[in-house]
């Protein structure tokens, strides 16, 4: 019987680092072999440059830097052997690699065969596909390494089974979006028992601009069957000890980590898409105005969360429509949080710039541009805060309001980063009761009350918008779905609404194309999920 000891390294790299990511790879592969008796640590996908690289992967130094890395690390006499991600450039070719260490020398590399190009991934533009398993021995097992997409097609598996595997290691970057957990541990153990062979699956941890990687690293048996699971949203070492008998391969019971609940997962996500964006750009902390409505009261309960209240500022920017109400459950959920907070009027702001547009407005009704005007008024003052203190500002729109372009340019679009841009406002509802049940950090006023901008007289958002059970329904079918309307109509909707809302969508593509970015939690976030063109003669209504 011959016994594999391996950990798995759910680790946060920082894209482009590649000093910085390969001493961390170093000292995790010490600490994994003192604490935990590594013999193998396994790195996710791409770590020595971090994913995705995008067009960092077309510089002419990457290559250098990254051969550079290599050697370190076989000449930094690591205890155990590790498998680790890279880019490597062969004969000309960009191929995303894995590649064994040990002993002191890169011992083997496996190309990625299947290179993902749908949705958030675009690696047909930088990389060549491998074409050949990679089965190496492994302490008398026979191993094939794989690289995130493989494990998603039958090809690559079949081959390293045909090649004599019964042994696979899987390395990957594969980000968050609901749903993602059961669907990674449904896919590997029919892939498990499809191969008839273990497999071990390492994901990276951490956040990327609009993504987030959850990590929940695991182990399957040849039947399928979980093994053990790593926690989710966190960094982590999990052993795994696999041994080969005589009736096959085996991985032995470990701790098995319960899969987070949806909500709590989606907002772990969240929390964790601000803290690393804020933390990996080096800002001071984050400045948000906060309305008293509920997308800035769930925003500043994420930003508490990922950063700590002595890094979080709230401004209230109270005008005449501003409610009593508003100002004092701003005031409430402020004092709860610890935060630091301030309350900045900005009717002189207003009256200043009606002043100095009195003469380009004689003689036109009152509209929009009043309106505008207020959200315009408090972007100044959350920009020139940010600048003078260094803390990036929050925005604090949810994806419907971005979806139809309710919400204004240089107005509350402004800032640096979106914790709620993905998420639907019915969404945000059902995640402010699922942060309240942790601690009641959200008055329930805010909750309960009808959302308004309060840019008008007892405006409401229904006065511009359907019902948002309506709307976010409409545009699920729309945005994720690729509905037409028609189809949506069909689906029971009132065609004049339908019609109304694809045309907003539609129309606010600009709009969008301006926006911060922001955590994606779906599968068809705005931004690199979905570009369309700004100026387009597409109809939507078939």
């Amino acid at each position: 019987m011959s016994t594999l000891q391996l950990v798995l390294a759910q680790i946060n790299s920082l894209v482009g680092d590649i000093p910085g990511n390969t001493a961390q790879v170093i000292e995790v592969a010490r600490r994994a072999h003192r604490e935990q008796r590594a013999e193998l640590v396994l790195f996710p996908e791409l770590t020595l440059c971090g994913y995705p690289p995008e067009d960092l992967l077309l510089r002419p130094s990457m290559q250098k830097r990254i051969d550079d890395a290599l050697q370190q690390l076989c000449a930094a006499d690591l205890p155990c052997a590790v498998l680790i991600g890279y880019p490597r450039v062969v004969a000309g070719k960009v191929f995303n690699m894995a590649g064994l260490i040990a002993d002191g020398e890169l011992a083997v590399e496996y190309a990625k065969q299947k290179l993902p190009n749908y949705q958030v991934f675009d690696e047909m533009r930088y990389f060549v596909p491998g074409d050949r398993p990679c089965v190496v021995d492994i302490k008398g097992i026979p191993t094939a390494i794989t690289i995130c997409e493989d494990i998603w097609h039958p090809e690559p598996a079949a081959q390293a089974a045909a090649a004599g595997a019964r042994l696979m290691l899987n390395i990957n970057a594969s980000p968050f979006h609901r749903g993602k957990a059961q669907e990674r541990l449904e896919l590997l153990a029919n892939q498990a028992r499809a191969a008839n062979m273990p497999i071990v699956y390492v994901n990276w941890f951490g956040g990327q601009d609009e993504l987030v990687f959850d990590g929940g690293s695991f182990a399957v048996d040849a039947q399928g069957k979980l093994c053990t699971r790593a926690p989710e949203f966190v960094e982590h070492l999990l052993p795994v000890t696999v041994e080969q008998r005589d009736d096959g391969v085996t991985v032995s019971a470990g701790e098995v980590t319960p899969a987070l609940p949806d909500l709590a997962s989606v907002y772990q996500a969240l929390v964790l898409g601000v803290r690393d964006y804020v933390n990996k750009n080096g800002f001071n902390g984050v400045v948000l105005g906060l309305s008293g409505g509920i997308d800035s009261a769930l925003t500043l309960a994420i930003a508490v969360d990922a950063l700590g209240a002595d890094r979080v500022e709230a401004v209230m920017m109270p005008f005449r429509y501003t409610s009593d109400l508003s100002r004092n459950d701003a005031a409430d959920q402020a004092q709860r949080l610890g935060i630091h907070y301030r309350v900045i009027s900005i009717e002189s702001i207003f009256d200043a710039f009606m002043g100095a547009l009195a003469e380009e407005f004689a003689g036109s009704e009152r509209d929009t541009t009043e309106e505008n005007l207020q959200a315009r008024s408090r972007g100044v003052l959350l920009m020139a805060i940010s600048n003078k203190k260094g803390a990036m500002v929050l925005t604090t729109g949810n994806k419907s309001e971005l979806a139809v372009g309710y919400a204004t340019l240089y107005g509350d679009m402004v800032g640096g980063y979106n914790a709620l841009k993905d998420v639907p406002k019915t969404l945000v509802f059902e995640l402010a009761r699922y942060r309240n049940t942790l601690s009641e950090v959200i008055p329930e006023s805010v909750i309960t009350r009808p959302p308004s901008a309060e840019l008008a007289p007892d405006q409401v958002d229904s006065d511009s918008l359907p019902p948002y059970d309506a709307l976010d329904h409409i545009l699920h079918l729309y945005i994720d779905r690729d509905s037409s309307a028609a189809d949506i109509v069909a689906a029971g909707y009132d065609r004049e609404t339908v019609e109304r809302v694809v045309r907003l969508v539609d129309r606010n593509e600009y709009k969008r194309r301006q926006a911060a970015v922001g955590v994606r939690i779906s599968e068809r976030g705005f931004g690199r999920d979905r570009r369309y063109p700004i100026t387009n003669g597409w109809k939507a209504g078939e």
